[in-house]
């Protein structure tokens, strides 16, 4: 691992150790560089220091955790929002591309790697992020001085109330720790009630003053450790008024959104959906919705909180009671956000968090970076050529390929050991359309034909194939030619130099059928992946174009916690496990696969009705596995005649899912354009 303490710093993730010195030789003049080798470990490093990083390089296809779970936990770690990610990847589909945006990725190089576009666009992602965290730390800046001393009161007030009552001080930074958690969600979910992400904070902020009513409540009923008597009790409850009245007095700041938020708040945090609270009985959405949130908070806080009158209950079992109904009534729809949000507010509890803690500043280096497009190669990298060349060699002997370079300005074409013997040529050949024995063997016209190909490609294009017919010890023979280019830094590239092979078809077609099955099948599960998936729907309705058909995409809900809790390995016999429910749940002209990760694929062919064959297998799919359980979210897409394109199908299913899981997960969805919205 390189890593310089006196620079800013980039992270580049890549598996390719040949990959990441390429990179570090580029930024290394500029930037202190940290290597990781794959995924698991770039989060072990963004875990433990990420806020020394100015900027992250990430590759996509790594073992472990691929670059897309390496987004997906910076989301939900909201690192990606202080730390920008620049994909780094060959894989130029689409689909791949929109993904890696979707969940945060700020830009995308290719390889092969172009110095000048690497510098520009890391020192361009760096200035962008300076100037919007420059904006963003004035408005912070300019909201913080108007709420600082409002906010200062608040919790002068509130811990007033925690000390009078004998609470823990942290009471309220939980309550509204879970108020900001379970308000995000509740916005994220549904357009049903009339709060905005600017609402948010507000109501966080209110929740502090939930139970300030107690400040006139007797000590000796305050704080009496035994259980309260009827009339004790009817004394404690007056304190939701006694709250209200007090906000209720400040008539100068009626109309403030704090005091309005904080008067329902204080009223009604004690109100149930089913109407058996108080001091109102009130029921169902007559409650205000920060008063059902805050009251779903400070039961959740008080379950996992020593009291005078009991110890403290784990996350689980307090998540448990209220979801069974033990602790009253809540809001469904909250339950749900409650469930959604559990790991995620008791990392932040137990840590402490606040809504408010510090944010990282970046400094300003933007203006100071400078940039050489000339980039010399390291010690380590040249080390890593050579490995390269040596293993090309070595595996270029033990294979029915030929392999070739060709160095354009040098006009010098180099044979592996296999081809010069087959060719009977030397293994450098110094101008070989000139040179004797390469025409008399591939032809007069081969070199010429090759050179004509190669002139009519692109940088965007670097890839070329076709077949051609080769003379070898006398006999015509047919060759796959496959090549891929190079290219000079002019302003107009021009090919620079040019590595390829020579597949002999008839010798290597058995070969490569069995290698062609390996690579559209998942190594763990056996089953297609999506490669091989998208090829067998294609000749599915190619043969049988009048069939119905539909495409169903899930995955396994809370699989991350089958890896955390119980290891890796008894995260892959869940797949395992998945993948046989999967083929016994099917019939033989279905089509399943795994597609990535603890995604997978099914394509269904059926006559009439859809409906009963996606419920039986979305049924079969969910129990336990030893002591997981095991439920999946799903989506669902018709085909129609119009829209018959593997990767739209699969978006479209992919978005079914997103909403199922957005609704509570272990459910699935069939697609409806409306969800695109």
């Amino acid at each position: 691992m390189r890593q310089e303490q006196s620079k800013e710093k980039i992270l580049i993730v890549d598996d390719s150790e040949m990959n990441r010195s390429i990179l570090a030789d580029m930024l290394a003049d500029e930037f202190g560089v940290t290597e990781a080798e794959d995924g698991e470990a770039a989060l072990a490093i963004l875990a433990e220091r990420g806020s020394e990083f100015s900027l992250v390089l990430l590759d996509i296809v790594m073992p472990k955790k691929d670059g897309f779970e390496v987004l997906g936990e910076m989301n939900r770690t909201r690192l990606i929002e202080d730390l920008p990610v620049i994909m780094v990847s060959a894989e130029t589909a689409p689909a791949q591309i929109e993904r890696a945006y979707e969940l945060g990725a700020t830009d995308f190089i290719m390889r092969p790697f172009d110095a000048s576009i690497v510098h520009r666009r890391v020192l361009n992602t760096i200035f962008l992020y300076t100037k919007q965290r420059k904006l963003i730390d004035i408005i912070e800046s300019q909201i913080n001085e108007k709420e600082q001393n409002s906010s200062m009161m608040v919790d002068i007030l509130s811990h007033i109330v925690e000390f009078r009552n004998g609470e823990s001080g942290l009471h309220i930074l939980h309550v509204r720790t879970i108020t900001d958690f379970l308000l995000r969600k509740l916005v994220r979910k549904t357009d049903r009630y009339p709060v905005s992400e600017g609402d948010i904070p507000i109501i966080a902020m209110a929740s502090a003053l939930h139970d300030i009513g107690k400040i006139g409540i007797d000590d000796k009923i305050l704080n009496k450790p035994g259980k309260l008597t009827d009339e004790e009790y009817a004394v404690m409850k007056t304190h939701s008024m006694i709250g209200a009245k007090m906000l209720d007095g400040l008539y100068a700041h009626k109309d403030n959104p704090l005091v309005k938020y904080a008067y329902e708040i204080c009223r009604w945090h004690h109100e149930r959906w089913d109407g058996r609270g108080y001091p109102d009985g009130l029921k169902g959405d007559e409650i205000p919705i920060s008063a059902q949130i805050v009251s779903l908070a400070d039961v959740y806080d008080a379950l996992t909180s020593e009291r005078v009158y009991k110890p403290p209950f784990s996350p689980e079992t307090a998540k448990e009671m209220i979801l069974t109904g033990k602790c009253g009534t809540f809001n469904p729809l909250l339950l749900e956000c409650l469930s959604d949000e559990f790991d995620n507010i008791r990392e932040a509890l137990s840590q402490n968090v606040s809504e408010n803690a510090v944010r990282r500043e970046i400094r300003n280096y933007a203006d100071a970076a400078l940039y050489s497009k000339g980039v010399r190669a390291s010690d380590r990298t040249l080390r890593l050529l050579d490995y390269e060349r040596m293993k090309y060699n070595f595996f270029a002997d033990l294979t029915e390929e030929i392999q070739f370079e060709y160095n354009v300005s040098e006009n010098i074409l180099k044979l592996s050991a296999r081809g010069a013997k087959k060719f009977g040529v030397p293994q450098e050949i110094v101008d070989p359309a000139n040179e004797p024995r390469f025409k008399t063997q591939l032809g007069e016209n081969w070199f010429g034909n090759l050179s004509k190909y190669l002139s009519e490609m692109t940088p965007a294009a670097p890839e070329f194939r076709h077949e051609c017919e080769l003379r070898v010890g006398g006999e015509l023979r047919w060759y796959d030619v496959i090549m891929r280019v190079t290219w000079t830094d002019d302003a107009s590239p021009t090919i620079e130099s040019v590595i390829g092979k020579l597949v002999d078809i008839h010798d290597t077609h058995i070969a490569f059928d069995e290698l062609r099955e390996k690579s559209i099948r998942d190594p763990l599960t056996g089953l297609l992946n999506r490669e091989g998936a998208g090829e067998d729907l294609a000749e599915k309705l190619s043969k049988f174009p009048e069939h119905k058909y539909a495409v169903a995409v899930f995955d396994i809900d809370s699989f991350k916690s089958a890896n955390d809790v119980y290891g890796h390995l008894f995260g892959d016999k869940v797949l395992r496990e998945v993948s046989e429910r999967l083929i016994h749940s099917t019939r033989v002209h279905d089509l399943c696969a795994r597609i990535g990760g603890d995604e997978f694929l099914i394509v269904f062919e059926y006559d009439t009705d859809i409906h009963p064959i996606i419920a039986r297998v979305f049924k079969s799919l969910c129990g336990k596995v030893d002591a997981f359980d095991l439920t999946v979210s799903m989506g669902v897409v018709e085909m129609t005649e119009k829209e018959q394109e593997f990767e739209e199908l699969f978006r479209k299913a992919d978005v079914a899912l997103y909403v199922s899981k957005n609704a509570g997960k272990a459910a699935y969805r069939f697609y409806e354009s409306s969800m695109e919205e």
